[in-house]
């Protein structure tokens, strides 16, 4: 059973859609529950999701993804747990897409990406999602993994703001314990609308860059809410 674990803060222009969503491209037989955890949030996101009638759980968390992921995960009562961001939309079946994986061995992994744009150089880094290699990894690929698993690594390290999900996936791929489902994620790319896309390449590159050279949480944060906040 899958338990899927979406933070929010601020996502009501896309809580409704993606929660159709999840209930609409899955055998709820295999969906244990969905839990969104809030971080805070300002707008009416909170009251959307409970006027839902869709028997979703809702938690309040402290504001930061590490955080809220790690409290949705403590409260889950699923063997699987599924990270999923509120913009992206996992393809139809995804849960058993998960379930083979699992069952095959894999622990943990993600999707390719598709971002919602038709930008010449969003295109092909969605199209390299599809490699194995670290670099294209991120947490809008969405993130499985068994509860298992999860409570051995100690979950996402609460220090980081940002870049949790890729201290997640570094310790995985120094395990092993990590495969690529080749079925396309569909995620906004709202954030290089707004900033511009070479713009926001530039500074992620910039934080993967940082983090490699051992930047501190603190510091990837600073430069984060200098550059993209």
């Amino acid at each position: 059973m899958i338990s899927i674990i979406i933070p929010v803060l601020n996502e009501a222009d896309y809580i409704t859609d993606l929660l159709y969503h999840l209930i609409d491209n899955a055998s709820l037989t295999t969906i244990q529950e969905i839990i969104v955890v809030d971080g805070g949030s300002t707008d009416n996101t909170v009251a959307i999701v409970k006027n839902l009638d869709l028997n979703i759980i809702v938690l309040q968390s402290k504001k930061g993804r590490a955080k809220q992921m790690n409290l949705g995960a403590k409260a889950s009562k699923g063997d699987v747990l599924y990270f999923l961001h509120a913009d992206s939309f996992p393809p139809n079946r995804y849960d058993q897409f998960i379930l083979d994986e699992i069952k095959k061995g894999n622990n943990a992994g993600c999707f390719r990406l598709q971002f919602d744009s038709n930008h010449w150089w969003l295109r092909l880094a969605s199209w390299l999602t599809q490699f194995s290699w670290r670099a294209c990894r991120g947490g809008d690929q969405s993130q499985f993994i068994t509860k298992a698993l999860f409570d051995d690594i100690g979950g996402f390290d609460e220090t980081f703001t940002v870049y949790e999900d890729n201290i997640l996936i570094n310790q995985l791929y120094k395990r092993k314990e990590f495969v690529i489902i080749n079925k396309k994620i569909k995620t906004s790319a709202r954030l290089y609308q707004k900033h511009g896309v070479w713009k926001v390449q530039y500074h992620f590159w910039a934080i993967y860059v940082k983090k490699w050279f051992g930047a501190s949480a603190k510091d990837l944060y600073a430069y984060y809410k200098k550059h993209l906040y």
